[in-house]
């Protein structure tokens, strides 16, 4: 039978595909990618959390790991309704199951946790919530520029700190305005969302501070403080957000356990 988070598998990128490391029972972890990225990305945080005893799910988003064409073709309904649908999955096979987004993945974490009020703890990492102006009236008008524009250059030095990771990386580097609209789409749901997570929630941003050079991560309980953590963020890359990306996991692992 054909996975359904990969379908078409022989379109996959190798090193894209979704991790899947669940075992019967245990307290489950779902890890969403960002938006253009693959669950490569968060794939050492995954199995370091499998190491500490989680059943673990990053699936591949539909349009992603693919090739342009397909990410384009790909809509924000698709994204979320795959989300959910994992989510599903693991609350099937696990006693729990928390929930950890990075990027466009930290949005569509918060959709979860607003329709799934039973999340035990939210982790997010760096989560979109936050569109400068100018992408936002791009998405908002895509459809006059998209066509002839095509494909634009979405990558940014600063996006991953690294830079064996950032040659490693499977990502687009690459964005349409089609996609970017898809985006901004999951972006808004997700703001109206916030007022009804309840979640304990766990947050990380990359706030680059003269005696700092890592992400930092904050507990709150507010989500207005989601929103404005992440608008944070926002100033630095101006494409929304960036995130010190590398060959340790994005957030401290020993707080994200202990949030779990």
């Amino acid at each position: 039978m054909v996975d359904w988070r990969d379908a078409d598998p022989a379109a996959v990128l190798k090193g894209a595909e979704t991790i899947d490391l669940q075992e019967e029972g245990s307290h489950g972890v779902l890890l969403l990618h960002g938006f253009g990225d693959t669950p490569q990305t968060l794939s050492l945080f995954a199995h370091r959390l499998h190491k500490s005893g989680y059943s673990v799910l990053v699936p591949l988003l539909p349009g992603h790991g693919r090739t342009m064409e397909t990410f384009t073709r790909s809509r924000a309904d698709e994204w979320i309704d795959a989300a959910r649908n994992s989510l599903l999955e693991m609350r099937d096979r696990s006693n729990a199951v928390s929930v950890v987004g990075l990027s466009m993945g930290g949005a569509l974490a918060v959709l979860l946790a607003a329709e799934f009020r039973d999340i035990p703890a939210l982790i997010l990492i760096a989560p979109y919530l936050g569109m400068p102006r100018l992408l936002r009236i791009a998405a908002a008008t895509h459809w006059l520029w998209g066509g002839l524009a095509g494909e634009l250059n979405g990558k940014n030095p600063r996006s991953i700190h690294d830079p064996i990771e950032r040659e490693r990386s499977l990502a687009y580097g690459a964005v349409t305005g089609r996609a970017l609209y898809e985006l901004s789409r999951v972006m808004n749901r997700a703001r109206k969302a916030l007022p009804a997570v309840t979640a304990p929630t766990l947050t990380s941003s990359e706030r680059r501070r003269k005696n700092s050079s890592g992400p930092k991560a904050r507990d709150t309980s507010s989500p207005s403080t989601m929103a404005a953590s992440a608008y944070s963020a926002k100033s630095r890359s101006g494409c929304g957000h960036t995130t010190a990306m590398g060959r340790q996991p994005p957030l401290n692992s020993g707080a994200a356990v202990e949030r779990l």
